[in-house]
């Protein structure tokens, strides 16, 4: 096995001319299944296409986009497995010290807005090669959205980036099918009906969304989003957004389990680059240990844009697969989850039918048709602890206290043996308004869910924590909604470990009400709190927690 080539003295080695396809990362090259840039570039290898990779150029040194030279069909721009903007600012728009993706921690790595200084760079020194831009930056601003960097509704990154395609989503499948026609002789500019992607055309279809323009009025970005949520599962959408017409293609199949399984069997290196010796990464620290078990979240929280990018149908991996993959990990294993870890296996009843008119199986009541298999992920966990090499094994990712509360023998295995003494939870605020707006559960089913957990814990004689994550600042949050968590902690004795401050990030229903100031199901005004407020909102609960023990709702 080989890391995938990164300079020309790599082709050399290879007695290679050329690539099919150079793709252009924004993180540092760590060839592991976590790290979006490897598991594109592994597919489009697995596929029979020769796959370079330039991670984190200079924007201010054409030399570096030279480096392996002009690919045969296509180059492919990410800006790495963030937002490059989320990246580097914070909720107050500072700038921030470090960067998790990056040798050493040390930021400054890749330009503000990414994916398309990368492409404007492309396209002065490779003129008539194309472009094609994915990843959760491309993918999140696929089209008219609200930049909070800016404050303003922005075009399609397309658009903006002038770039001949976008493919949103875990574009494993839509790349090589892209690959593939591509090598067949077609022109990019001919391909119009590619799933889980979005491009220009002369002519629109139905339905249509408001102009992109239009969308600086406010009710009309509403409706704009509201249109989007309820559609794009199953229609193609169309857009005149910067001064063309955009469609917006359905999002591909999910991927069976097969696919699933054969994706994470792609010969990875799971390691960083040579290139980087002796330089350490955080996100690597972070997952190396860890194993991904599904995609897909149907949880609906209205802050989160999993959702509309990696889809809401949880596409899960075999025991095998993922047992296999525990062999290679000795010692502990960190993490055996995704965006949810009690998620993993969950089906619907009806699979998930277009005529479903849900954005949540879980929100405001957990779906009757929802299927949940806390048993498979407890059995998946078992056999993975029985593994020689392995010493213990974790769910670090966070689980969905209103999915599990009520299954006691799930409740008593996590708190037993599996939460390495810490169980992340994410009640996210006590306010029953505030939790409606952001399509969390009620907070007395984490108050229910707590109370079995500790009582397993007590009656195993140990001692563990649950970490509660807080997010202040959401759209509709007052400073009685405040002093109401404030209160509620107290109560509770909880110290809180992160208080996040409230992001608008491109495409998610909560930024749609922070620039509207609107109830996005009811269209009805809400408070949109001042940065200044969410400042004093944070320092409340801050100081609410500050002075206590450590207990972090420890029992």
């Amino acid at each position: 096995m080989h890391f995938l080539p990164i300079n020309k003295q790599d082709l050399n080695a290879r007695n290679w001319s050329e690539l099919d396809i150079i793709l252009i990362n924004g993180d540092a090259y760590i060839d592991h299944p976590s790290f979006g840039a490897a598991i594109i570039a592994r597919s489009l290898e697995a596929a029979g296409f020769r796959v370079g990779i330039i991670s984190q150029p200079d924007w201010r040194k054409d030399e570096d986009f030279l480096a392996l030279g002009k690919p045969r069909l296509f180059f492919g721009i990410t800006s790495g497995n963030m937002d490059s903007m989320v990246n580097h600012y914070t909720a107050q728009r500072r700038l921030r010290s470090d960067d998790a993706y990056s040798p050493g921690g040390q930021s400054g790595r890749r330009p503000d807005r990414a994916v398309m200084i990368y492409a404007n760079i492309l396209q002065r020194l490779f003129k008539g090669v194309p472009i094609v831009i994915g990843g959760i930056e491309a993918s999140l601003r696929r089209l008219a959205h609200y930049d909070y960097w800016q404050d303003k509704i922005r075009n399609s990154i397309l658009s903006d980036s002038k770039a001949e395609l976008l493919i949103y989503g875990m574009a494993e499948r839509t790349i090589v099918d892209l690959a593939r026609r591509l090598d067949n002789g077609e022109s990019i500019l001919e391909i119009k009906d590619l799933p889980s992607s979005v491009c220009y055309v002369s002519q629109p279809g139905k339905p249509l969304l408001p102009n992109a323009e239009d969308c600086r009025d406010k009710a009309t970005f509403h409706r704009m989003n509201r249109m989007f949520y309820e559609l794009f599962p199953t229609q193609a959408l169309y857009q005149i957004n910067g001064g063309r017409w955009l469609k917006h293609n359905p999002p591909a199949p999910p991927l069976s389990c097969e696919e699933l399984d054969n994706i994470f069997a792609l010969p990875f290196m799971n390691a960083p680059h040579p290139v980087y010796q002796g330089q350490t990464f955080p996100a690597w620290e972070q997952i190396k240990n860890s194993i991904t078990s599904h995609r897909g979240c149907y949880g609906g929280c209205n802050f989160c844009a999993i959702a509309v990018h990696q889809g809401r149908k949880i596409q899960s991996r075999s025991a095998y697969s993922i047992v296999k993959e525990a062999r290679r990990i000795k010692g502990s294993i960190s993490d055996v989850g995704g965006p949810s870890a009690n998620m993993y296996q969950s089906t619907c009843k009806l699979g998930f039918p277009d005529s479903c008119p849900r954005r949540s199986c879980a929100f405001p009541q957990i779906c009757p048709n929802l299927q949940l298999d806390h048993d498979a992920q407890i059995r998946l966990l078992d056999e993975i602890s029985r593994l020689p090499n392995v010493k213990h094994v974790f769910v670090a990712s966070g689980i969905r206290h209103d999915l599990a509360l009520g299954n006691k023998r799930y409740i008593s295995e996590i708190a037993r043996k599996y939460t390495g003494g810490r169980l992340k939870l994410a009640p996210e605020h006590s306010s029953p308004k505030v939790l409606r707006l952001m399509g969390k559960p009620p907070i007395e089913r984490f108050e229910a869910f707590s109370k079995e957990y500790f009582e397993e814990v007590r009656k195993a004689g140990i001692k563990r924590q649950i970490i509660p994550y807080i997010i202040i600042g959401h759209p509709g949050t007052t400073m009685e909604d405040a002093i109401a968590l404030k209160h509620w902690l107290d109560a509770h004795n909880i110290q809180v470990e992160q208080v996040q401050e409230f992001t608008p990030t491109p495409m998610t229903i909560s930024t749609c009400m922070y620039y509207t100031g609107l109830d996005f199901e009811t269209g009805e005004p809400i408070h949109i709190p001042s940065p200044g407020e969410i400042r004093k909102q944070k320092e409340l609960i801050v100081k609410t927690t500050a002075g206590k023990p450590k207990r972090k709702h420890r029992q």
